[in-house]
């Protein structure tokens, strides 16, 4: 199966640079890829089903069968009922086994389905398998930077092709485009669009991102350079019948889906984070009008009193300060007044407030002499 790790995560980067690829959250196309797993996975499930009850069905038949030979009257006529019943489930079997080959027909291309025999052989000379360079998180960032920034004009343009054979042949003329990079481009672009209400848009671009990725896929099933399967998917894609377009078109809606869903998530992220600094910019310029003479926050500074002083400061009770002060060693006492004037919390004029803390220490030492 193609291996969507590359792809594992997208991000719609909050600044005006198109060229940072900023992979790093779930991707479009690894989740469409699990669900079509899921999908082939119930597929398989119900032909084994299918299977068993066919066997059943079919052993049941031939007892009945071998029931009606030497029987006579009732015995014979309840065996040849058997044998009708087990005959109607035969058929109805029959009409179940071809409903399965039906839905497997039309279920979306997969690397397993998207190169039958028949299309294999459009490709004369298996080329080379393209040799891929094993790059580090950040090194797949910058080359995807360059690339954008090289080709962008490119990208845009293929785009906005509508008809097949204008993608094929642009392609073809630029098959250096036939890469990750441009799928990464393209699903970024898609969910900018879609933010932008660009639905219409959206869809055109996502349609030109899913034609990319099947040939990516393709690639990968025959161990190829992508470059060598462009023909041949847009050989294959013009020439298929309507299962084969109903499919296609199937998993286009649902990568259309993954970018609607993705694009509501960024939104609703960015309106989230714009409250959020919305409230700390008022929470700040709260803070900075209350800031006293010293450049303190009074509330700060409250919170970090010892409970003592708390008390004084709800009740501005003076002489419970100067007991409470009183009884704290001298330096913590200082140190504590002093970030109460800078915070401009209690006395205004820092020396009242030094003087009341000076004379409670002296009642202090006074009656620690007398003892």
């Amino acid at each position: 199966m193609v291996d969507y790790s590359k792809w594992k995560t997208i991000e719609v980067s909050d600044d005006e640079d198109d060229t940072h690829p900023n992979i790093d959250t779930p991707s479009l196309f690894r989740w469409r890829h699990q669900a079509r797993i899921e999908r082939m996975n119930e597929l398989k499930k119900e032909y084994q089903s299918y299977e068993a009850k066919k066997t059943r069905n079919d052993k049941l038949l031939l007892e009945a069968r071998k029931r009606c030979e030497g029987k006579t009257g009732k015995e014979l006529e309840a065996a040849k009922r058997d044998v009708a019943k087990f005959e109607r489930k035969q058929k109805e079997l029959l009409k179940e086994k071809e409903a399965l080959d039906k839905k497997e027909k039309m279920m979306p291309w997969n690397v397993d389905t998207i190169s039958k025999e028949g299309f294999q052989k459009t490709i004369l000379n298996k080329p080379q398998p393209k040799e891929e360079l094993v790059l580090t998180e950040e090194e797949k960032e910058q080359t995807q930077k360059k690339f954008v920034a090289e080709n962008e004009p490119l990208l845009k343009q293929y785009g906005m092709l509508q008809k097949y054979d204008d993608s094929k042949r642009f392609l073809l003329e630029h098959p250096h485009l036939a890469c990750e990079y441009t799928a990464n481009y393209l699903v970024l672009w898609c969910i900018r669009l879609e933010m932008d209400e660009k639905h219409e848009l959206m869809g055109h671009v996502a349609h030109q991102c899913i034609c990319v990725q099947y040939v990516l896929e393709l690639g990968k099933q025959l161990e190829v350079d992508p470059r060598s399967c462009i023909s041949s998917f847009f050989t294959r894609i013009q020439m298929a019948d309507q299962q084969y377009k109903d499919a296609f078109e199937d998993e286009l809606k649902g990568f259309k889906e993954r970018v609607q869903l993705r694009a509501r998530e960024k939104l609703e992220e960015a309106v989230k984070e714009i409250e959020e600094v919305s409230v700390s910019e008022c929470e700040e310029q709260e803070r900075q009008e209350r800031l006293g003479p010293g450049g303190l926050d009074p509330v700060e500074v409250f919170e970090s009193l010892p409970e003592s002083l708390q008390k004084c400061f709800e009740s501005r009770d003076l002489d419970m300060l100067k007991d409470a002060i009183a009884s704290m060693p001298e330096e913590e006492a200082r140190y504590h007044m002093k970030r109460c004037v800078d915070s401009g919390l209690w006395v205004p004029d820092a020396k009242s407030a030094e003087a009341a803390a000076e004379e409670a220490q002296e009642a202090s030492a006074e009656t620690s002499g007398a003892e």
